[in-house]
């Protein structure tokens, strides 16, 4: 497929509606994205021609589900370059992911050790690092953000060190858009044998992701922000760095066998996809990164690149406006008018069809450093166009001067 936006807008749906009778300007994609035909038609697909469970029938149908599911697996680790398909567990999505990492791993710490985040990350991957650190005794150390909305990897290096146990950093701010380096923290961090997570919700759907490249331990990300539906996720976990984790949920195929003496557990990846899985999710998963992928990340990334800046510079020449993040933002664009209520100017926008958040985008501890309860954030996608760009521009200009 070649890349062009009036092309693969046709490709949603979605886009033809038109809410408050205005042409819909979708710029929350941070939030969630929406979805190809082709996926949609995926996952009708599974549940009129392969709808049932997976792994333990002999039936056709199972047999079915399940070699969909498992080729929706190698799809993924194909897509993110991992060793086998066995380091792919699906999840429910990036928090689920985190905090099965962050379950597992509480033998592995005690008093005295240390846990490294940013100040940049989303709540889910502070939360479950502080319960952690409840139920260790561990200490949460916290990267410093510079001014313009970038990390003080000075004051990373000045944490690292033997107590570091576990890294765990933003691939790109869902807030800020700003792109982190996370190859060079990571090579930071293997001097010290430290287990390293990254966050990729707001980085797989704009960049190409190689885990083999990167070297994390550990990688999540959430189908929905992905094309894909909700209730999907990947956790990407290294074989190395999970051969003596325990599992962390009970139940069905998690098990090799099962007695009231003693359980035997599975192999990965199963030993932690307890339960029935999302089956639909991970094969309408697997169809979103063959979309993503047919359009070409590069091109992706370098058309929603123009977007942002485009909409940077249009939108700084609005009197007293405030923008948040480094030059080199990815994904989104964050700004806010003093004296206007981030709500307020969101409201208006959606008024005038162009569909943004407001809020403090599961970052408290970022707003707080920047001394704001929030900001309006446009989030772009392969289908946004620089037309929408140029209205966006405009409905902040007149939304700001309506509420001045």
């Amino acid at each position: 497929m070649s890349f062009s936006p009036d092309t693969i807008r046709s490709c949603f749906p979605i886009l033809n509606e038109k809410p408050h009778g205005k042409p819909l300007i979708y710029l929350d994609n941070g939030a969630t994205t929406q979805k190809p035909r082709s996926v949609l038609e995926t996952s009708r697909r599974y549940y009129e021609e392969l709808n049932a469970n997976i792994h333990r029938g002999t039936h056709y149908l199972a047999q079915a589900a399940t070699a969909a599911h498992e080729r929706a697996r190698e799809t993924v680790a194909r897509r993110l370059n991992a060793a086998r398909p066995e380091e792919i567990v699906f999840t429910s999505g990036t928090t689920d992911g985190i905090n099965l990492i962050a379950n597992i791993l509480t033998s592995k710490l005690s008093a005295g050790d240390e846990i490294i985040i940013s100040s940049l990350e989303h709540h889910s991957n502070i939360v479950p690092w502080q319960m952690l650190c409840e139920r260790t005794g561990a200490e949460l150390k916290v990267i410093p953000v510079f001014e313009d909305g970038t990390l003080d990897y000075d004051a990373y290096l000045e944490f690292l060190g033997p107590k570091t146990k576990v890294l765990a950093l933003t691939h790109v701010s869902n807030a800020f858009g700003t792109p982190v380096p996370v190859q060079q923290y990571i090579a930071a961090a293997r001097e010290f044998d430290t287990l390293v997570l990254i966050d990729a919700a707001q980085s797989v759907a704009h960049q190409p992701v190689d885990v083999q490249e990167l070297d994390p331990d550990f990688l999540v990300f959430s189908g929905h922000k992905l094309y894909a539906p909700t209730g999907i996720g990947v956790l990407y976990a290294k074989t190395r760095s999970m051969e003596d984790l325990p599992p962390w949920r009970g139940g069905g195929e998690m098990i090799k066998e099962v007695t009231f003496e003693k359980t035997t557990y599975n192999d990965l990846p199963f030993r932690y996809e307890a339960g029935t899985p999302n089956i639909e999710g991970a094969i309408a998963l697997a169809a979103a990164m063959d979309f993503v992928h047919a359009l070409g990340l590069p091109d992706i990334a370098a058309h929603e690149q123009v977007l942002i800046k485009e909409a940077a510079d249009q939108i700084a020449s609005i009197p007293g406006i405030r923008l948040y993040g480094p030059d080199n933002r990815q994904g989104s664009l964050s700004f806010n008018i003093p004296g206007i209520h981030h709500y307020d100017l969101g409201t208006l926008l959606d008024q005038m069809g162009v569909a943004v958040r407001t809020g403090h985008h599961c970052c408290q501890p970022l707003m707080g450093r920047f001394s704001i309860t929030g900001t309006v954030r446009a989030s772009f996608a392969c289908y946004n166009t620089r037309e929408e760009v140029k209205v966006l521009a405009e409905s902040v200009e007149k939304a700001a001067t309506m509420l001045s």
